[in-house]
């Protein structure tokens, strides 16, 4: 079957399953425990500097695997740096940032690269998906805007569900069984991140939502320079979150597939970052005057149901959103639904079900 008859979700887990075999782990051989301890220590320190979320989530697994992570979370956050915040090469400085950070034996003055590689050999992550994680990165440079959801789904998985599948390794995982959710897991954690940074992302000249979905709510990207927060706004925010939500709900059941010790960790990572959503929401879907957080006191409130559900097994099914917070097609009678819209809706609907129903055979 051509890949073009598949649906996002089908053609990235291929994708996913491809990169799994395609190419093997490092092979390095990094002995120099000195210069280890100190490329880790910095690794956790980016890790608490730029990410107090995945900060206290990698905190609740083992000394070892926690090391990892945060190896893992420095290599991204430092590959997305290199073009948010890079320079004027900033081109050149990715691909020289590609080949230190994927060598077997990186120089010892890099430190991230130098933990990274370990974290790599420790735990078999294949290579293939940090190239992946680079490809999409690297799209930045010249990809500034998504037709539809499709579109913006593969790019999602190159920057985020990448992520979730090198975890997946650190943490351990029962089958391959987990590839799929890990993969759906991070385009939700990578849309909630869109949605928070609508703002900052359209100041650096970058709006990721589908335009073809914005066009369906009668929204321009004009609107997005006035920063319109009127009903057509509310109305497309919500359905984008409930989208969001239900890639969150059909993606959390794979907890179960993971190794025992980092259900915890996982659970935490997703569901804090899935709390984002309802500050937008809290914030009537202004992501345009303030960034959408949850605040240190939230997540330790939130940890220990988190922690159940994780260790009992309670992450269910998709469950249909509250009431509250189905999307609306108009938010006043002088905006009736088009057709387009409509058919949109129930497009999405119908995709995210089939979906569902093909993950859980």
């Amino acid at each position: 079957m051509s890949t073009n008859l598949l649906s996002w979700e089908q053609q990235l887990v291929m994708q996913a399953q491809k990169a799994h075999y395609d190419l093997p782990f490092s092979h390095t051989s990094l002995t120099n425990t000195h210069y280890l301890h100190h490329a880790y220590a910095h690794c956790k320190a980016i890790t608490s500097t730029h990410s107090r979320t995945f900060f206290v989530a990698s905190a609740l697994l083992p000394k070892e695997q926690r090391a990892a992570a945060r190896a893992l979370y420095a290599f991204c956050r430092i590959s997305d740096d290199l073009v948010d915040r890079g320079g004027a090469n900033r081109l050149h400085d990715l691909q020289e940032w590609r080949r230190r950070s994927l060598s077997p034996n990186p120089p010892a003055d890099s430190l991230v690269a130098l933990a990274w590689a370990d974290a790599r050999t420790r735990f078999h992550i294949p290579i293939r998906y940090a190239e992946q994680l680079l490809d999409g990165v690297a799209s930045d440079l010249t990809v500034t805007r998504y037709h539809t959801f499709a579109d913006l789904a593969h790019y999602c998985y190159g920057v985020a569900s990448t992520v979730g599948l090198m975890s997946m390794h650190i943490v351990g995982y029962e089958s391959e069984e987990a590839i799929p959710y890990a993969v759906k897991l991070g385009v939700a954690l990578q849309l909630t991140n869109i949605l928070r940074d609508v703002g900052e992302d359209w100041q650096n000249g970058r709006f990721y939502l589908p335009l073809d979905e914005l066009h369906a709510f009668n929204l321009t990207e004009a609107d997005i320079a006035e920063r319109n927060l009127d009903h057509r706004w509310r109305a497309f925010m919500r359905f984008q979150i409930r989208r969001a939500r239900r890639l969150y709900a059909e993606a959390l059941p794979g907890i179960a597939l993971l190794s025992p010790q980092g259900r915890f960790a996982i659970g935490a990572a997703a569901e804090l970052y899935q709390a984002i959503l309802e500050d937008i929401e809290r914030h009537d879907y202004d992501v345009f005057n303030r960034r959408a957080h949850v605040s240190g006191r939230e997540k330790l409130e939130r940890l220990p149901g988190i922690w159940w559900r994780a260790k009992n097994g309670r992450y269910s099914p998709a469950q249909p959103a509250p009431a509250h917070r189905q999307p609306v097609l108009v938010a006043s009678t002088d905006c009736p639904p088009n057709g387009r819209l409509v058919s949109l809706l129930e497009n999405d609907m119908q995709v995210e079900t089939q979906n569902l129903a093909s993950l859980h055979r």
